[in-house]
């Protein structure tokens, strides 16, 4: 429901872990934690919560959408200009250094 359809990803099953949207003055901030991301699945699902925040469908269009598991029923994919990718962070296993999120500096 929230994958592009030209996404190359062999199965479209993420764990999503955290959704959160918070108000800072006149900018919204989505912040999203998942295993992985499918090819504009942030943009998906942002255009998915502005249409609910904007009064154009009901709050339990979301759940309908990802049920139906067909993109073309989701909605405007949300324009890529303003989205920021933040912070990664990788399993322990894979011996990478991790990034320090509070280092990142504040846009908001």
């Amino acid at each position: 429901a929230f994958r592009a359809a030209g996404c190359q990803a062999e199965h479209p099953r993420r764990a999503l872990y955290a959704l959160e949207v918070a108000r800072h003055g006149d900018l919204v901030v989505l912040e999203v934690e998942a295993n992985a991301f499918l090819h504009h699945m942030v943009r998906n699902i942002a255009g998915v919560l502005l249409a609910i925040g904007g009064g154009e469908r009901p709050i339990a269009w979301a759940a309908e959408v990802l049920a139906g598991r067909d993109r073309r029923h989701g909605g405007v994919t949300a324009p890529a200009d303003g989205l920021y990718f933040l912070h990664v962070q990788y399993p322990q296993r894979f011996g990478l250094p991790s990034g320090n999120p509070s280092a990142l500096p504040v846009l908001f």
